[in-house]
């Protein structure tokens, strides 16, 4: 399985991927400046602690974590009754027995019933990758565009390599596009209009149509028609 984020360019990438390597790599070039610029815009526009997403998901575990009850068993150790698996707390350690807390990093529900029992400041449970500050840092630099390949210095001891072709035998045929999907992978197949058997299209299916069908389409068509005239 490869990664959300190859899956997002690989989509995005569709049509350019039938470029020369160099004009491929300039449309990479490009599209990572926009993303830089139209993130680095939205950043200048954040005026709360932590990213906007982070700060939608601690008012949700707030408004969730009102409804469950807390059995506190120390100063930093916490069972918080969620009327399901219910958890365990320790806020010192920072780890909840829904192990969310220590994946996340940021505040799940029951850590959040028991930071707000201690009188804490929940902030102090997320990770600095949350802060609106990292944020910025994260965009601050630029994506500086190309110029014209006529104006471009190159060193002798790069324009003097030689690059030679990869030393592989290609397979006869026409070169496959769409990706082979991955072991788990819901893959879509056509079904057909005529015979309404999956796996082909109307144009290139070959299979016989039984006679009642055919009976029940034509009496249908004489039906419609002959509605049609009386109209």
């Amino acid at each position: 399985m490869t990664t959300n984020i190859l899956e997002c360019i690989n989509a995005i990438l569709l049509k350019e991927r039938e470029l020369p390597v160099t004009a491929l790599a300039e449309e990479m070039r490009s599209l990572v400046q926009r993303w830089h610029y139209e993130r680095r815009t939205e950043v200048e526009k954040c005026m709360t602690r932590l990213t906007p997403s982070a700060e939608t998901l601690l008012s949700e575990q707030y408004q969730l974590s009102m409804r469950m009850r807390l059995d506190p068993a120390s100063d930093t150790v916490y069972t918080v009754l969620d009327g399901d698996k219910n958890g365990v707390v320790d806020l010192q350690a920072r780890t909840c027995s829904c192990r969310r807390f220590q994946l996340e990093q940021l505040s799940c529900v029951h850590a959040m019933i028991a930071i707000r029992h201690s009188k804490r400041d929940v902030y102090d449970f997320c990770s600095e990758y949350y802060n609106s500050a990292t944020w910025k840092v994260t965009y601050a630099g630029v994506v500086y565009p190309l110029p014209h390949q006529g104006d471009w210095v190159i060193p002798n001891e790069v324009r003097d390599v030689k690059v030679l072709p990869l030393d592989i035998r290609s397979v006869s045929g026409r070169r496959r596009k769409s990706r082979i999907p991955s072991v788990g992978e819901n893959t879509q197949r056509h079904k057909c209009s005529r015979c309404r058997q999956l796996g082909h299209h109307r144009k290139t299916c070959q299979n016989p149509i039984p006679l009642h069908e055919d009976q029940h389409s034509s009496s249908s068509q004489l039906h419609s028609n002959s509605q049609s005239q009386n109209v």
